[in-house]
């Protein structure tokens, strides 16, 4: 491999759920730290709206993973680079560009386990949960953004998401004004994502700082946008949600995604899982049964999913009927990538 290969560079942010994801292949595939270059995106100072960022990724969305191919550099021809912001894409290239059977048209060559489905069927069940899992309206982050369903919940989901959402606002609105003073250059599209984003934004902020008021202290339009937004989080995690999780513990066969063998499914199931734990008040040193139970009982109406797989329960030293999705937070748990990537960020 020529010295001059530059190295790919991973634009992430760890409160990101699909950058976690990320992360976890990286460490399940072997990537040294050295071998490519990451960079913090800051959500909450909107670095993701930047004119520079989104030159990458129009959408303003973390991941992206700049990625110098390897068949287009040589001693006459300048370097290509390819922006990769789908994160199932990126798992993907990943993987592929770590497998002792295909030729790696990445900057990283040595060999790894490869974490793609082994047969069609397999393939075949492992696009399918990751469409459910990739779904915006099951997405951690925007869950996030509508986790309260009363007036207490939402006091406190005020105090976290305020600090963020102010400086989301601030980001946008300071883009807005550059443009139009002239002082930086963006297109008219750009221009139009980013009223786009900064009128969702103040919508939302609306909501939040009026969080400490009750109902009867709001005016006609404040009660309204409470209402909707009490109705947008019930619809969101008692209905959406719900349905999505018990369709995930139906498919997954256990204790992985698809059985015995870790795969790609599996690393976007396991951030998926462990963000809406946290979500729901659980924490990463939660057994199986306590971290989904948790998220059960934060869905709320008496949820519960079926307990119909056996894990080893050291305890009673001997078998635990519990559900799948407890039994997959037990296997992802004793994973050394699950322990690196999250034992700082709870």
């Amino acid at each position: 491999m020529s010295a001059s290969v530059p190295k790919a560079v991973l634009y992430y942010s760890p409160d990101s759920v699909w950058s976690t994801a990320v992360l976890l292949a990286l460490e399940e595939k072997g990537y040294a730290d050295d071998e490519l270059v990451r960079k913090v995106v800051d959500l909450a100072k909107g670095e993701n709206f930047s004119v520079s960022y989104l030159r990458l990724n129009l959408k303003g969305t973390v991941p992206t993973l700049v990625v110098p191919f390897r068949d287009s550099l040589g001693d006459d021809v300048e370097s290509r680079y390819k922006a990769v912001t789908d994160p199932k894409a990126i798992i993907a290239l990943l993987d592929q560009s770590r497998s002792p059977l295909s030729r790696t048209r990445t900057t990283s060559t040595a060999p790894a386990p490869s974490l793609a489905p082994a047969t069609v069927a397999f393939s075949a069940a492992s696009s399918a949960l990751l469409d459910i899992l990739h779904d915006e309206e099951v997405s951690p982050d925007m869950l996030m953004l509508v986790n309260a369903r009363d007036a207490a919940s939402l006091k406190t989901l005020a105090q976290n998401a305020l600090p963020v959402v102010a400086g989301r606002q601030k980001a946008l609105a300071q883009c807005l004004s550059d443009s139009e003073a002239g002082s930086i250059q963006a297109s008219e599209k750009v221009k139009q994502f980013w009223r786009q984003k900064l009128s969702e934004t103040q919508n939302y902020l609306s909501v939040l700082k009026n969080a400490d008021r009750e109902d009867a202290e709001l005016d006609a339009q404040g009660k309204t946008k409470r209402a909707e937004f009490f109705g947008e989080a019930k619809a969101a995690w008692e209905v959406t949600l719900k349905d999505t999780i018990a369709r995930l513990n139906k498919e997954i066969i256990g204790p992985y995604a698809l059985g015995d063998q870790l795969s790609i499914a599996d690393l976007s199931l396991a951030a998926w899982i462990r963000s809406l734990v946290i979500l729901a008040g659980g924490a990463l040193t939660d057994d199986g049964v306590a971290a989904i139970g948790k998220l059960e009982a934060h869905i709320g109406g008496g949820f519960s999913l079926p307990k119909d797989f056996k894990v080893v329960d050291a305890r009673r030293k001997g078998d635990a009927e519990v559900s799948k999705l407890a039994g997959f937070w037990e296997a992802m748990g004793e994973r050394a990538s699950w322990k690196k990537v999250y034992r700082s960020s709870d």
